[in-house]
């Protein structure tokens, strides 16, 4: 009798830590669709109005960064979110050494052609859960960051003034270009 007993704690402490895993990664998905859609809204209007890449360019040169602050001021207290990727492109987006391994494991499988973009990791790290949402390289992304030598001479001055130390060119479709991450304390 203990030992079903046991089975059965067992058995509903496993539901109940998965039922919590849950709850977070949806509470980190939301979090990461407020930003993903704010940006790709304004990055997709620029693309249709300028299909050159030039005025796109000039979005995410001067108001991503500020947008993101902005959806961060409105999130609740402990909760954030941001960009970041292994080949950077702003400094201000440099990944920590837990975004690396996140984005090293993605790479992996986007190499392999075998990662989901609705792959969502959910990590626990000094009292801060970690959402993460990989973003992958589309058609429209290779304007900026696809093969360097057929980036447009326009988008490239602009990265060269901007982004004196880019990395993030050379990319072919279906790539890993990033994650966006929400962190939310405990």
């Amino acid at each position: 009798m203990k030992m079903i007993s046991l089975i059965a704690v067992s058995t509903l402490l496993v539901s109940t830590l998965s039922a919590n895993e849950m709850a977070i990664k949806q509470e980190g998905v939301k979090y990461i669709k407020i930003l993903g859609k704010e940006l790709k809204t304004n990055l997709v209007a620029h693309m249709k109005a300028d299909p050159t890449g030039v005025s796109a360019m000039g979005f995410c040169t001067g108001k991503a960064e500020s947008i993101t602050k902005e959806i961060n001021a409105k999130l609740p207290k402990g909760v954030s979110v941001r960009r970041t990727a292994l080949k950077t492109r702003s400094e201000k987006n440099s990944p920590d050494v837990t975004d690396i391994k996140v984005m090293e494991a993605y790479d992996e499988k986007a190499k392999a052609g075998k990662l989901d973009p609705k792959d969502i990791q959910v990590l626990e790290k000094d009292g801060v859960y970690r959402v993460y949402k990989p973003l992958l390289i589309g058609k429209a992304c290779m304007k900026c960051h696809g093969d360097e030598s057929k980036i447009s001479p326009d988008i490239k001055a602009v990265i060269a003034k901007v982004y004196p130390k880019d990395m993030a060119v050379n990319f072919k479709e279906g790539d890993l270009r990033g994650v966006i991450v929400s962190e939310m304390k405990k």
